[in-house]
């Protein structure tokens, strides 16, 4: 099979070609740039199975430090404020850095259903949902870069798997194990082809795909009762007059008549401290931080 460096080559220079294809298209630059990169790192992808540190390290490494930026478009559609954002970016590092990580080293097999052309579909789709922008081509593209990307590590392996020996081409044991559709495990396989259902129940569900294509799937994400559920502001809410003043807040909303200056955010909220605002919505930090500590003490 190719090394890891092969594989790394081979789907960073697809992507600078994938990405020069998004800008003569007439992709934004940096929207290609960003798919070329994707490509880059999709071809690392199907090593997290490796028994191997190294592969393993570089990509839950790459993977952890580029999902938090990815997912800004989605923090922004729940309404989060700044602080809230550092704290879901943090989540979001620590989870894949550590977490998934150590579950993979723990709980796969190198040259499993990582390798398979449904891991391929699962790791688009993924991406395609990791990227939540509005525009859907944009994020089609930058999902095709991540299926390029794993597909070229796929097909590497399968090219490596037959050499010339002996004046006659021979198969190794490793042929057929890269571009499969099921291994011989079953609950593996039973795994992952759950697992590709639920990731398309999820991509059907998108608002954005059931405002082109209409509703395909039983489920809806409903970004409005996310944002109410968890007391988001709505990102398309107008905002708050004088919040863009020096030292204003953005994400400020009108504060109650009384007592409160207008248009300015609200500061610190301290445990036990009555809540100022009337509407429950968090501005801050503290006042996620205020809301979490008094449901623990319900």
């Amino acid at each position: 099979m190719a090394d890891f460096k092969t594989h790394i080559g081979t789907s960073c220079a697809l992507g600078v070609g994938y990405a020069a294809l998004g800008a003569y298209q007439g992709l934004p630059i940096e929207s290609a740039i960003v798919a070329g990169g994707l490509c880059g790192i999709g071809g690392m992808l199907p090593d997290i199975d490796s028994d191997s540190g190294v592969p393993v390290r570089e990509t839950m490494g790459f993977a952890a430090a580029i999902t938090p930026m990815l997912l800004v478009d989605r923090f922004q559609q729940l309404g989060l404020n700044y602080e809230q954002m550092v704290l879901a970016a943090g989540v979001s590092y620590s989870f894949v850095r550590f977490g998934l990580a150590r579950l993979l080293m723990r709980y796969t097999v190198h040259r499993g259903m990582f390798h398979s052309i449904p891991a391929l579909l699962i790791f688009t789709g993924l991406a395609f949902l990791i990227c939540g922008s509005s525009n859907l081509q944009l994020r089609y593209f930058k999902a095709g870069g991540v299926a390029l990307g794993v597909f070229s590590h796929l097909m590497l392996d399968e090219i490596y798997s037959v050499e010339w020996e002996g004046g006659r081409w021979r198969f190794k044991s490793s042929f057929g194990t890269a571009l499969k559709l099921w291994g011989n495990s079953a609950w593996a396989n039973f795994s992952t082809y759950g697992k590709l259902a639920i990731v398309m129940v999820v991509i059907l569900s998108e608002p954005a795909v059931m405002d082109r294509y209409g509703k395909l799937s039983p489920i809806v994400v409903d970004n409005a009762a996310l944002r109410q559920r968890f007391n988001l502001r709505d990102p398309n809410a107008p905002m708050a007059p004088g919040a863009l003043a020096i030292g204003g807040d953005p994400y400020a909303f009108p504060a109650p008549s009384s007592g409160w200056p207008s248009g300015q955010a609200y500061g610190p909220v301290t445990f036990g401290q009555a809540a100022p605002p009337a509407d429950g919505r968090d501005r801050t930090i503290y006042d996620t931080a205020r809301r979490i500590w008094q449901r623990f003490q319900q």
